[in-house]
Parts: structure tokens; sequence; C-alpha cells
């Protein structure tokens, strides 16, 4: 059998430059040796792209890949034609761009794979950029009758416009929501420069850091809630996996809770709700997905108001994170697809679309 050359990227131009880095490392690890030769393509924070030959003995040695920035292995990219380092081709089958946050999981990454008309794992362009702007998903999901999170946003460009009132805009943040509330960047990616604001003061100084990462910002009110998540898989079709539930040792499940910190979080898979609650969440999970143009993969995000017990969408990860402590794969594993299989579950997917889209007509 001739086995495929799947290229891995990892690191970006990210706020969660590390934390793929940690992703990368398990994917790498679980992907069948005996199926893949495998490719490692790092990126580091200024966004420049490098071969990374000694990255894999490093992760034996260490647990973790390197990313190394070596003038003599940096990528040149040559649009359907493929990539470089120097002068030798790299061959590439397929690409798992496994970049969390801005410019990976946004749909960046995802247009130049498409001009490189290379497949590739995850969503699409549109997908990924719908799936990143917590904004726009939600209004999609509003017009579909699915129940979300409520919301205010406000924009960097309407804080400088004449007439503008800071203290009026938290007057009616402070009358709709009251306290707490969370602020979040629209568009950055997951818990990143997301802040719980209590009073007023707090509320001033959370809206300044959201900005920091995004030009869009949401404040959101606080609930006291469950917070439950569920894995999916498909592209036009697509299932959703047991759901499992995130109970935070945090004050709530942060950057540092998700990614870093092992005791950051108990993880119940699957989660602990009866039968008819489970499959309404797989069942919005698949709406939600499908009616975004979501392909690929994609943990959807829950939350259960422990007052009324509603289910309320929160967000969605495109590229949902592959650490030894992330939930997208233990979901999916939890429900018999364990994670070496899941990775040839979303080549077969990715390789699909490709060849799909590939049959369509692009001159007359």
């Amino acid at each position: 059998m001739n086995k495929k050359n799947i290229c891995v990227l990892y690191g970006g131009k990210s706020g969660e430059h590390e934390v793929s880095i940690r992703s990368a490392s398990s994917v790498v690890k679980q992907l069948n040796k005996d199926k893949y030769n495998i490719t490692l393509i790092g990126i580091d924070k200024t966004g420049k792209w490098y071969l990374q030959p000694e990255a894999e003995a490093d992760l034996k040695k260490t647990g973790m890949l390197s990313l190394i920035s070596a003038a003599g292995q940096k990528i040149v990219i040559i649009p359907a034609e493929g990539f470089y380092a120097g002068h030798t081709k790299i061959e590439i089958d397929f690409i798992f761009p496994i970049l969390h946050g801005t410019n990976g999981e946004d749909g960046t990454v995802q247009g130049l794979l498409e001009l490189m008309e290379i497949p590739y794992a995850g969503a699409g362009v549109s997908g990924s950029s719908i799936g990143m702007d917590k904004e726009i998903i939600k209004k999609i999901w509003v017009s579909e009758g699915l129940a979300t999170v409520p919301f205010m946003s406000l924009s960097a460009e309407i804080t400088n416009a004449s007439g503008f009132s800071m203290n009026h805009f938290i007057g009616n943040v402070e009358k709709k929501f009251g306290y707490p509330v969370f602020v979040k960047p629209v568009r950055a990616g997951s818990s990143v420069g997301i802040s719980r604001a209590d009073n007023r003061k707090e509320l001033e100084e959370s809206l300044p850091k959201a900005f920091r990462f995004d030009s869009r910002v949401m404040i959101e009110p606080g609930i006291d809630a469950r917070e439950i998540e569920c894995s999916v898989i498909g592209n036009l079709t697509a299932e959703a996996y047991l759901p499992g539930e995130i109970a935070p040792t945090h004050t709530f499940y942060d950057y540092e809770a998700k990614y870093i910190d092992e005791n950051g979080a108990r993880l119940l898979i699957p989660a602990e709700l009866d039968e008819s609650t489970i499959e309404e969440v797989r069942r919005t999970a698949v709406k939600a997905y499908t009616s975004a143009g979501i392909e690929g993969m994609a943990r959807v995000d829950f939350f259960i108001d422990r007052n009324t017990g509603k289910l309320l969408l929160n967000e969605v990860n495109t590229i949902p994170g592959f650490t030894n402590i992330s939930m997208f794969s233990k979901m999916c594993e939890a429900a018999g697809l364990p994670y070496s299989e899941m990775l040839d579950k979303l080549v077969v997917l990715g390789e699909k679309r490709f060849n799909q889209k590939n049959k369509l007509d692009f001159s007359l």
C-alpha cells in the first residue's frame, strides 16, 4: 500500500500559537505511520513558514514538537503548484491545518490551500470564517430558530465616532443584562481575550482587553449554566457524538483551563444528561454545524440554564483542541471512534470534498 504524504501545519501568528503546537504534537503521535508519511511545517509568531525536519525526533525526546525558524528551511509557496523548501518541492497529498484562532481557523489558511489545490482537513473557507465570527454565526442560528445566548456587540469604529458615549453604551448593557457579563473579541480564538465583569469598573477594563484581539467585541450575560460540548464530524451529512460536560475549577473555562492546566476542569464524558436531552444536544449540534456551512469537524458548545433547563448554543470551534486534555477527541473515543481512526476519517472527508469540487466547471 502506498503511503499518503500528510503535512501537519502548526504554530501560527495567533494568540493560540502554543496550544497549536500542543495539539499538533498529539495529532502527529496519533497519525497511523503505516498509512502516512508525515511532513511538518511550522509557522512562527511572525507568520513565516518553515520546514521542520527535526521536529518529529524532538517529539519523541520531549513529547512536544519543536518549531525552529531556520533560514534554509523557509517555505516558498507557488499557487496551484506546490510547497518548496529551497529549490526542493515537498510532496504533499493532504494537509492537517492544526492552527487555532486567528490566521488559521478563520478561513485565511483555508483560502490559501484552496489556491494550492491540495485537500485538507476541516471546514472550508466560508465555514471557517463563519465559525470564527461569534456574532455572524449567532445571527445565522437565530434565523434558523436555534436558541443562543443573547448578546450585544460593539465595534472600535463606532467607539471612535462622533457622539458615541461609552457611559451610555455601558448603561444599556447594565439595563439589558445586569452583572455578571462576559466580554469577548468577536473573531479571536477560543477563550482568547475573554473577561468576566462583575461590576462597571471591571466592564470598563474588559473592553480594551477584548479590543486588543479584534476590532469587534461582544458582551453576553453571565448565565448560571452547565457547560456542554458535542463533537460533530461530516460534510453535508454530519454526525454528532456523545456530548460531554465541562466542570471548570477556574472562575470560568478560560484558555489555561482548556489547554494547559490538567486540573483546570473535570471532563465528564458522557455528560450526565437524560436520553432526551442527549438527543436534543446532538440534533441541535448537527443543525448548528450544517446551517453555518461547516464541514470536516467542529466542537459545538452549549449552555444548559440551571434555572430553566433551556439548551442554549454558545459557540463553535472548527479546529478544536487536539491536546491530551481536549474534549473533541475524548468525546469521539467515548462514542467508539478512536483518535487515530478519527484522523483517518477526517482525511477521507477532506479528500471527498476536494474531489467533489474538482468535478465543477470553473470556466464557460
